[in-house]
């Protein structure tokens, strides 16, 4: 499958600034969002796009990897000191049949032309870790067993999948149905991996140690035929010997309050089957936390516009204010200016931990707005009056 560029989804170079990308990102998501288009499938997909670009172009580390690795740094597991080993590892020659990822000899590229699983010289290397770098991708033969497994029961692998969810639900909390693709255990073998009824004869090729010399002779890796096994078996026709299959499972989750863009939200034993009776895998679900069209996040404080009547301003009232859990009653003080910030203590995103050691929750700033009325005959005779009453240009001490 074809990388997607994460640039072009977000319509900028790729030399652009950070300021330029979050730019591009507001722009689009104020006109994506699906506040904006309620039940339009087509823009709530291509939001989720934007949001995930976003998620890692508008992080330095992120967008970094990205650049240098391409699409294989987003993985879950992905180590980027063992990759940048293993490119030096193998420019030297010394992997032989490893001499390329991803077919050819020559390394992947990064979206647009940009080099990147394309390796420098480096040091530091270790063969037996093919297995772990890029979260098991070395580890797994496509149609195959893990390559590493023994005779001992081994934990599942666990699983990262993307959810964006709105602004109200991560101030709220919220409990929310997906679907989700993820490996499970083959009804059929029941996780063995081998047809029903046959029995595993010692592999020719390794001679049932499941090891066999690699790269002309100077490490020992898993044996190709048998993956590590030590025995074959005649496969199972539903999983073809891997033991698990995906299916698509509506899962019923439960978002705790306070969760904001990076968090996770572990689900335990929903990930991988584990092998030979070893326990399941976690199903973590990695948070994105769509921009609202009108309310701001900083830290765990909220800030809100608020309009309100030149009478109000000036004179003082008792408005009516929304927040996340309803409207409340806020004091305007007479003589009140745009600009001028009025605090709702506790209104803010929630802190995720409780108790003495956990986040305080944050506070909602509701910025003043005077909205004058409406152009008319009247209104122009008011506010030339008004005009009279300035004693000073209100411009004076504006410098730059």
């Amino acid at each position: 499958m074809a990388e997607k560029d994460l640039y072009a989804t977000l319509g900028v170079d790729r030399g652009a600034g950070a300021d330029e990308i979050k730019k591009a990102y507001r722009k689009l998501a104020k006109k994506l969002h699906p506040d904006v288009n309620p039940g339009d499938k087509k823009s709530e997909e291509r939001f989720k796009e934007v949001s995930s670009a976003f998620e890692v172009l508008g992080d330095t580390k992120k967008r970094a990897l990205y650049d240098e690795f391409g699409d294989v740094a987003l993985r879950s597991g992905f180590d980027e000191e063992k990759a940048r080993a293993y490119r030096a590892y193998r420019d030297q020659g010394a992997a032989g049949g490893f001499a390329g990822f991803g077919g050819g000899g020559g390394g992947g590229r990064a979206p647009g032309g940009a080099e990147g699983f394309h390796f420098e010289a480096g040091q530091g290397f270790d063969p037996n870790d093919l297995g772990s770098m890029f979260g098991d991708l070395f580890a797994r033969r496509p149609g195959g067993r893990e390559a590493r497994a023994r005779s001992e029961p081994t934990r599942g692998e666990d699983v990262e999948v993307g959810l964006t969810i709105d602004l109200r639900d991560a101030v709220l909390g919220s409990e929310r149905e997906m679907s989700v693709l993820l490996p499970s255990r083959c009804p059929e073998c029941h996780g063995s991996g081998a047809k029903p009824g046959s029995k595993p004869r010692k592999c020719p090729q390794c001679n049932g140690t499941g090891e066999v010399r690699m790269a002309n002779g100077l490490f020992r890796g898993p044996c190709p035929r048998c993956q590590g096994e030590g025995t074959l078996k005649d496969p199972c026709p539903r999983c073809e010997g891997a033991g698990v299959v995906e299916e698509s499972k509506r899962l019923t989750v439960k978002i705790p309050a306070g969760v904001e863009t990076g968090s996770r939200v572990r689900l335990a034993g929903k990930g991988t089957p584990g092998l030979r009776s070893g326990e399941d895998g976690d199903l973590f679900l990695r948070i994105t936390v769509r921009e609202h069209p009108t309310v701001r996040v900083s830290g765990r404080d909220l800030s809100l516009d608020l309009p309100i009547t030149a009478a109000e301003a000036m004179l003082g009232a008792e408005i009516t204010a929304p927040t996340f859990e309803g409207p409340v009653k806020l004091k305007i003080p007479a003589g009140s200016q745009s600009g001028r910030k009025l605090r709702l203590r506790g209104r803010g995103l929630p802190g995720l931990r409780s108790g003495p050691t956990g986040a305080p929750r944050g506070d909602l700033y509701v910025v003043l707005q005077i909205v004058l009325p409406e152009a008319s005959e009247k209104a122009r005779e008011i506010v030339t009056a008004l005009e009279k009453l300035y004693g000073q240009d209100v411009r004076k001490d504006l410098r730059l």
